[in-house]
Order: structure tokens, then C-alpha cells, then sequence
């Protein structure tokens, strides 16, 4: 639910959409607004919101909307991030996804897991209709949050990360560290937060949606746990120091990023996940 002015009446959105998919551009709306007597300010923020919705529902990219994206070039199989090389292992454009080689070395992988152990606890989800979180038996996982720049490595890996997908440290949220023992897994779902839930307001209001997911991993599972895209037929293999990455240019399917964890079969998974925001996380 989004909050709008009351003066934005429903049948005024209505002839947004109308014109939008007549193929006006929004600058002539705007101007068509304003010669009808609609206060500029109004009439952005009705434009603003209308096509914003619509185009959401639609699952089409969002004007302006800018998305964390490596430098990927020349298809160049090498990156340079605060002077820490990264290899490149594959990408894909739908959904976008990209898996690298190297992202962690193995002590600073060991350190995490460190770091993280004693602070374990049952995993929770978002619960959409409140904005806040609970247990959910779809992770069975056990967890736990940095808060952003906690620490030296936690400093360390969030530059590293800005520099690789070009996106500013402040926006992203805290590393989050899972441990997956044998037989646990986190079904397929999507990381945006879906517009149409009541509670979604309440956490956009930290940062705006998320546009990309960055999953580490910090260990070798001996079998199982790799992470799937069942809408693409793909699963990453879980190696260690390597991690994939997404991005999601609506909070819509047809990003294709329905993703999970899939069951670890022997010994266990752990990962550290970095989801993206489009603004400043506080």
C-alpha cells in the first residue's frame, strides 16, 4: 500500500496508465497535467507513483532505476576489486546472474565462520503483511546479522563487494551468515519485497527495495546445497571463496530470480549473503 495525496483521485491515475500505454511519454502527461490546472506538485507525485505501480505490476524496469552491475566488458574473465583479483565463471543475462571465482580467500572465509559461530540462531523470514520477521519451516537454516562495517572483515569484504558490482557500500545491508546442516535447505523464493503486501511500506522504508542478492560461500559442503533457479534450470555449485551474484530490475516473476538453497546431503553449508538495497540502508 503506498501512501499518496488525497488530492491523487483513482480516476486520475487511471488516465495515467491510459496514457502511458497509449505510448505518451511521461513529459507530455506532465504537461498535458499541468495545462489542465493540476499544481506541479501534485501532478509529479501522481506520475511518479501511477508509473511506478504500473510498471511494477508489469515487471518492467523502473525509469532511472539504476541496478549493482559488474564491469563486465569485453567479456573479461578478471576484475580487480580493492586490489583483490576475482574471477569470472559465468554469466547469464535472464535472469541476470553471475558467478565468481575467488571472492573470499580461504582464511578470510575461515575468519567469518569464526566470527559468526556463537551468535547462531534459528533463521527467520520476512513476514510481508507486518514488516517484521519470524520462523518459517521453508529455512531450516540457522543464522545471524553483522551490522554493516561491524568489524575489520566485515569493512574488508563490503568494499570489496562495492568495488566488484559498482554500487555504494551505504547501500547495502549487513552480512547476514547461514549455516545449513545436513537435510536443511530454503525453498525457492524471491529476495524483493513484493509491493502488493501491507507491510511492504514499512520495510522499504529503510532503503528502498532490493535490487541484487550476492550469495558467498564460505565452505565446501561434501554433498548437496547448491543454490537453484528453477524458472532457468540452474544450480551453482556451492565451492568455497566463490559466490554468486543476482539482480532484479522489479520486484516482479519476470525477473526470473525465484531462487532457494537446495538440501545439504552431507556435511554442512555455510554462506554469507549480501542483499543490495536502491537507496541508503539505515
Amino acid at each position: 500500500m503506498t501512501t499518496i495525496s488525497p488530492s491523487i483521485t483513482p480516476e486520475l491515475r487511471a488516465w495515467i496508465v491510459a496514457q502511458a500505454e497509449s505510448g505518451f511519454p511521461p513529459e507530455e502527461v506532465l504537461t498535458a497535467m499541468r495545462n489542465s490546472g493540476w499544481p506541479e506538485e501534485v501532478a509529479i507525485e501522481a506520475l511518479e507513483v501511477t508509473l511506478t505501480e504500473h510498471l511494477q505490476a508489469k515487471g518492467k524496469p523502473i525509469p532511472g532505476r539504476t541496478l549493482p552491475e559488474p564491469s563486465l566488458e569485453e567479456s573479461t574473465t578478471r576484475l580487480m576489486a580493492e586490489g583483490h583479483e576475482v574471477r569470472v565463471l559465468m554469466s547469464m543475462a535472464l535472469p541476470r546472474v553471475v558467478v565468481f571465482g575467488g571472492l573470499l580467500t580461504e582464511t578470510e572465509c575461515d575468519e567469518l565462520v569464526a566470527l559468526s559461530r556463537q551468535r547462531l540462531v534459528r533463521s527467520e523470514t520476512v513476514v510481508n503483511e507486518t514488516g517484521g520477521s519470524e520462523v518459517n519451516t521453508a529455512r531450516t537454516s540457522e543464522g545471524m546479522f553483522f551490522t554493516r562495517g561491524e568489524n575489520a572483515l566485515c569493512q574488508r569484504i563490503e568494499k570489496r563487494i562495492g568495488a566488484l558490482l559498482n554500487w555504494p557500500v551505504k547501500n547495502g545491508e549487513g552480512l547476514q551468515v547461514l549455516r545449513y546442516r545436513p537435510g536443511a535447505e530454503y525453498k525457492p523464493h524471491h529476495d524483493y519485497f513484493d509491493p502488493v503486501h501491507s507491510g511492504t511500506p514499512t520495510i522499504l522504508s529503510r532503503g528502498g527495495q532490493r535490487v541484487g542478492t550476492l550469495v558467498i560461500y564460505l565452505n565446501t559442503p561434501e554433498k548437496g546445497g547448491g543454490t537453484t533457479f528453477p524458472d532457468v534450470g540452474l544450480e551453482v555449485a556451492p565451492v568455497k571463496g566463490n559466490a554468486v551474484f543476482f539482480s532484479y530490475h522489479a520486484p516482479h516473476p519476470s525477473t526470473k530470480t525465484l531462487h532457494g538453497g537446495a538440501p545439504v546431503i552431507e556435511g554442512e553449508k555455510w554462506v554469507a549473503t549480501k542483499w543490495l538495497r536502491e537507496r541508503e540502508f539505515i
